[in-house]
């Protein structure tokens, strides 16, 4: 008896051959969601007066405030490079867990996850933007998470992006920038996962937390990769079953660009 999957063409083609049977048997998580079902994602945008811009990002019972600040000034290894620079910080608050977490600058100095997912979104964000064309510049973004359930670093690469594109647009309206195609394209991220044999996508932190595994990915709107986070926690995993979270990966984040570019009717900078 052959069990291997059939040759498919695209992530698309997979991903609708894996769900096929599971829209007939109902969702399957304890919160009520199938397992390629993203939690509700809101959006509001300009939430912070003064940043140049700005979103609270929603998804589930996870909250994160994301600004994008521009200045006219670099780091030292890129001044007098002509092109700019886009670096972020992220932080969470004390109380964004179910147990208090003590604030960096208590413990006067940054973790090690903090300072990964800090570079992961500054990384992310300059993939899909032409630094040449923001001059000697740098965009920084603050990620503040004020509440957690799972899936943080993604969610706020995702908010991110949209409080850049916001600023980008700003600068543009006052005449800052040109518009020279800045944004290359659209960009977000999402975990997916494997908790109790099954594949999952958007992973809250029940399941996160008891997850076999457990994977972040960044996309574009086109479908090029950016980042691929992935670790078993425990047994290693076959080549299939990353085929299979990447495939609802790209069907999450086909879901989530599709509301970003609802945000931005006109279109990106």
């Amino acid at each position: 008896m052959n069990n291997s999957l059939p040759k498919f063409d695209s992530f698309q083609e997979l991903s609708r051959f894996l769900n096929k049977d599971q829209k007939k048997n109902g969702p399957v998580r304890r919160n009520g969601r199938g397992t390629d079902e993203l939690r509700p994602i809101k959006v509001v945008k300009n939430y912070l007066k003064y940043a140049e811009g700005s979103v609270l990002i929603e998804a589930g019972n996870n909250r994160i405030v994301c600004s994008a600040t521009i200045e006219d000034r670099l780091p030292p290894f890129l001044r007098g490079s002509g092109q700019g620079w886009i670096s972020a910080e992220y932080s969470m608050l004390p109380r964004a867990t179910t147990t208090r977490n003590i604030r960096d600058s208590v413990k006067g100095r940054i973790g090690g996850r903090t300072q990964e997912i800090q570079r992961l979104i500054g990384r992310a964000l300059r993939s899909v933007v032409r630094l040449e064309q923001i001059g000697e510049r740098s965009i920084l973004i603050d990620c503040d998470v004020i509440q957690a359930d799972g899936g943080t670093r993604t969610l706020a690469i995702t908010g991110s992006f949209v409080a850049l594109v916001d600023a980008l647009w700003g600068c543009i309206e006052r005449r800052i920038l040109e518009q020279k195609s800045l944004v290359k394209d659209f960009l977000a991220a999402v975990s997916v996962g494997v908790v109790n044999g099954q594949e999952l996508l958007d992973l809250n932190f029940d399941e996160d937390s008891s997850a076999q595994v457990d994977m972040n990915v960044v996309m574009t709107g086109q479908g090029k990769l950016v980042e691929i986070q992935g670790t078993a926690e425990g047994n290693p995993f076959s080549r299939e079953t990353l085929n299979q979270l990447l495939a609802l990966a790209e069907k999450g984040i086909g879901e989530i660009i599709n509301l970003q570019k609802e945000l931005f009717p006109q279109g990106l900078p």
